[in-house]
């Protein structure tokens, strides 16, 4: 029985992902075979040609897709890295206010956050409108519809996700093994780069899988924040799914998507090295 006891113990979770990933992901997966309509019905007839006509048709969109999602993890790890850092070395006894103040904006929807930054970025809005009242910007400046809103905006409302786990790595490094590389004449940037640097990895791995998946496949940024050349791959999908009714095409592409991102996570977890990436997972 104690032997037993901790596959019992997982036994609720593992049904859980068995209900609600593995049952729909095989059901996706068959349906990206099928042919038919949504009026006459589908038939599975292994029609591997859908995965072929989704990339043909929107292959565009999938590059655009990891371009953005690949611009806001870069960005968010930027701006998150130095936050984190301060907050774990420099936050003191306030640590946990910082925190709650990286938090709070997730107390508000995430689609009401993306229409704030919209009209925030207006171009007669109440930032660029009085901008330019004040003659400080040209009639013609505008924000919205352009690469640098959806990326700005991905990396907004993605932000928390580098710095939470970035922060908890570097929470746990040992002030004492810093001091001890300044002892053995290490200047502050080297024991950064040689010390702290390293042992804070598995936290940036972390991060960059918990922004960049998410952003890459976000179909709200760009429906808000982006025009008719800035449409991401997620767009694609749910236009296909709820307009089109093209479900055989709009699972085809939910495939290929994860395919691409699995091999690129696959990849960037090489690239840091095993032992990093399970101590993240463990993490």
């Amino acid at each position: 029985m104690r032997r037993l006891t901790p596959y019992l113990l997982a036994l609720p979770s593992w049904m859980w992902l068995a209900i609600f990933l593995v049952v729909p992901m095989v059901a996706m997966a068959s349906v990206s075979l099928q042919t038919g309509n949504a009026y006459d019905g589908y038939a599975m007839t292994f029609s591997f040609s859908n995965y072929g006509e989704a990339l043909g048709r929107y292959s565009t969109q999938l590059l655009r897709s990891l371009l953005y999602g690949g611009l806001a993890t870069v960005a968010m790890l930027l701006i998150g890295y130095p936050v984190a850092y301060w907050i774990a070395f420099r936050g003191g006894d306030r640590k946990s206010m910082y925190l709650f103040l990286l938090l709070l904006p997730f107390f508000v929807s995430f689609v009401l956050r993306t229409i704030s930054w919209n009209f925030l970025l207006a171009d007669n809005g109440i930032l660029f409108g009085t901008l330019k009242g004040w003659g400080l910007l040209p009639e013609s400046f505008h924000v919205l519809a352009t690469t640098l809103a959806v990326v700005g905006g991905l990396t907004y409302n993605f932000l928390p996700f580098m710095i939470l786990p970035v922060y908890v790595a570097l929470e746990r490094v040992d002030p004492r093994v810093v001091e001890a590389a300044q002892d053995l004449y290490a200047t502050r940037a080297g024991a950064f780069r040689r010390v702290v640097l390293p042992l804070s990895l598995p936290g940036v791995f972390a991060g960059v899988l918990m922004t960049f998946v998410p952003a890459t496949a976000d179909p709200i940024n760009a429906q808000i924040l982006g025009g008719t050349g800035n449409t991401m791959i997620g767009n694609n999908i749910q236009t296909e799914y709820l307009v089109n009714l093209n479900y055989p095409t709009a699972s085809a592409l939910s495939f290929t998507l994860m395919a691409v991102l699995l091999v690129g996570i696959f990849a960037y977890a090489r690239a840091l090295g095993t032992e990093n990436v399970l101590e993240a997972a463990a993490r």
